[in-house]
């Protein structure tokens, strides 16, 4: 059996018989742990505010986006697993030098003690790092769904969902069915002289209840029913001034570019919830590695620092 011991450690312990026993009772130096976890979090705050900076300014509004995204994914994930080993490796350096000097143990045991101290500074700064970035996580959410709210409010772009749940007063003020109402209701460039225009002004109840009419049918991807077809073109006739036979096949091209539109954006969201998931796939990988990396490098920087401390 290896056991390694210093010649003083024999006499010290000859002067005090309880030093073993005092030594065995402080095998975990948790004021190192903690001053290790707290050094190594604060580095990690700087060097992530510092590669966030220096990505946001290497992207270039004129270049591809595809180019641009996949060139600071990668700087990402090589900057995070930097940042892990720089912060992991000071942080358990710090556990390593600033413990205890342990009198009387075997070098087997001070090497593990020590790798255990670089491992406990580690999970230490890794719990600190979480907490402090989920709390500025849920503040930028909570700041995004009021601007949300903000901008549905205001008139901003409809959602298919939104469209789907037959909230036809904010769809007709949004895009796209806003713009499709607005189109079937157009006045023509030249109106026909055989039935004048009677209306005048916007009819907002009639744009409301053709809304209504058209998200009815859109919510289940049928086409008007002939009694709806009916209805909305007399509606369309009396605003416009047109035929009833123009004006139902303004309302029935009218909605089925309604369908088009609504196919294609949910297929875009579908494309790039997708792309998200492969995304988050990739990331909770790149993370896990890191995360060893920074495990590893606390572990052996802290054998290192308590080489040091018992010299």
């Amino acid at each position: 059996m290896n056991s390694t011991r210093e010649p003083a450690d024999y006499a010290l312990a000859a002067k005090d018989p309880a030093l073993l026993v005092r030594q065995h009772e402080a095998a975990v130096s948790w004021g190192a742990v903690f001053a290790g976890g707290a050094g190594a979090t604060a580095f990690a705050l700087i060097l992530l505010t510092l590669g966030t900076g220096l990505g946001l300014t290497s992207i270039s509004p004129w270049s591809s986006g595809t180019s641009n995204a996949k060139a600071f994914g990668f700087a990402a994930v090589i900057w995070v697993c930097v940042t892990s080993i720089l912060t992991s490796g000071l942080g358990g350096y710090l556990a390593g030098r600033l413990r205890n000097r342990w009198l009387g143990v075997d070098a087997d045991e001070i090497h593990f003690r020590d790798t255990a101290h670089g491992f406990l500074s580690w999970a230490v700064a890794t719990l600190l790092t979480a907490a402090i970035l989920t709390s500025g996580a849920s503040g930028i959410a909570r700041v995004a769904g009021q601007a949300a709210a903000t901008a549905a409010a205001t008139g901003g772009p409809v959602s298919v969902g939104t469209m789907q749940r037959g909230n036809a007063e904010l769809a007709t003020n949004t895009w796209p069915l806003g713009y499709f109402i607005d189109s079937l209701f157009r006045m023509p460039a030249v109106a026909s002289p055989a039935a004048p225009a009677t209306a005048e002004g916007r009819n907002d109840a009639s744009r409301a209840e053709t809304a209504r009419i058209f998200l009815n049918s859109a919510a289940t991807g049928d086409q008007l029913s002939p009694e709806d077809i009916a209805y909305v073109s007399q509606l369309v006739a009396q605003r416009t001034g047109l035929t009833q036979a123009a004006a139902q096949a303004r309302v029935v091209t009218t909605y089925t570019r309604l369908l088009r539109k609504i196919d294609a954006l949910d297929a875009a969201a579908k494309d790039a919830a997708d792309k998200a998931r492969k995304v988050t796939i990739g990331a909770s990988l790149w993370l896990f590695i890191s995360l060893l990396m920074g495990a590893f490098t606390a572990s052996l920087m802290a054998t290192h620092g308590g080489r040091v401390r018992q010299l």
